[in-house]
């Protein structure tokens, strides 16, 4: 089984390019997800996609269930994050969720397993690997945490739109 956790970038783009009024079937299948306890984000996500005012930030409030608020593990690892990548904090954004996405990942993949059936851990953004940049990808890899697009998830799903 495969739990995602997934970055603002992701939900923000998949809202540009699939309304919810022209692809409510994509929407749908993410509310699937969240039913199924296999789609979380941080808190952090939620406040970012607020901040945009519109169908996204209804969708989230319709959608909380989904949002993990910080645990004191979670702010132990930001902390750690925060020490070896301290500019993954962009200085210019009221918000940062990247860090609290990382975290919430590497906190569920420490885990103690509750089932029989083995877990993946995924995180979903659309930033991309460059090089040195430290970005959520450069961060996931450093500790070893599974990185992919929303594209990616849909195919890891088998949806077909």
């Amino acid at each position: 089984m495969i739990v995602y956790i997934i970055d603002s970038s992701s939900l923000i783009d998949l809202n540009k390019r699939n309304p919810m009024d022209v692809y409510p079937g994509v929407w749908r299948k993410m509310e699937g997800l969240i039913i199924k306890h296999r789609l979380f984000a941080p808190k952090e996500v939620l406040n970012e996609i607020m901040e945009y005012d519109d169908v996204l930030a209804e969708w989230g409030k319709n959608n909380k269930n989904m949002f993990v608020e910080p645990t004191e593990d979670q702010i132990e690892i930001v902390r750690e994050i925060l020490e070896k990548f301290p500019s993954i904090i962009k200085i210019n954004k009221r918000n940062c969720a990247d860090p609290w996405v990382i975290a919430l990942a590497i906190e569920m993949n420490r885990s103690t397993q509750q089932t029989l059936i083995e877990i993946r851990r995924i995180v979903v953004t659309e930033e991309k690997l460059r090089g040195n940049k430290v970005r959520i990808p450069f961060v996931c890899s450093y500790f070893t945490v599974e990185v992919i697009d929303i594209i990616g998830m849909f195919r890891t799903e088998g949806w077909k739109f």
